[in-house]
């Protein structure tokens, strides 16, 4: 029997795959525990034009991220640090800092868990950092720290 499975499952398949399973198996497992469902004309279907709705969404949100990607190259984030004598500084600048100075001076969002800092910024100065803003598109966004 042909079996749409819904979900991942162990051994099996992944969502959205047509299988070859036995009755009894899809009878008491899959269907019961709504993992799938039997591959009649109409699910294959329902199957092929969620697949290329996914297609167009996902090209779509590609799309977006490359476009912000130009916007961000252009961008220079000023921040603040609190410094001691000869320069030192106290603490370091976090992804949050960072996203709340992008957003106070563009009116963007960025989220903080997207963007890369190898090492804290803990001394005065123009850094590159990285915003993993899709699994294809990384941005390198200019982040200057100044004396507070």
């Amino acid at each position: 029997m042909k079996v749409i499975l819904l979900a991942d499952v162990k051994s099996l398949g992944k969502k959205g795959e047509v299988v070859e399973v036995s009755e009894g198996y899809a009878r008491n497992m899959l269907f019961k525990k709504k993992l799938g469902v039997e591959a009649t004309n109409a699910a294959l279907n329902d199957l092929k034009l969620q697949n290329k709705h996914d297609k167009k969404v996902a090209q779509e949100n590609y799309e977006a991220a490359l476009a912000f990607e130009k916007e961000i190259a252009e961008w220079k984030v000023e921040t603040k640090i609190k410094t001691g004598e000869g320069g030192r500084t106290f603490g370091s600048v976090s992804t949050k800092e960072i996203t709340e100075a992008a957003k106070k001076q563009y009116g963007k969002d960025i989220d903080k868990k997207k963007i890369v800092l190898d090492d804290p910024i803990r001394a005065l100065g123009t850094y590159e950092v990285k915003v993993k803003l899709h699994p294809k598109v990384t941005a390198t966004l200019r982040v200057h720290v100044s004396e507070q």
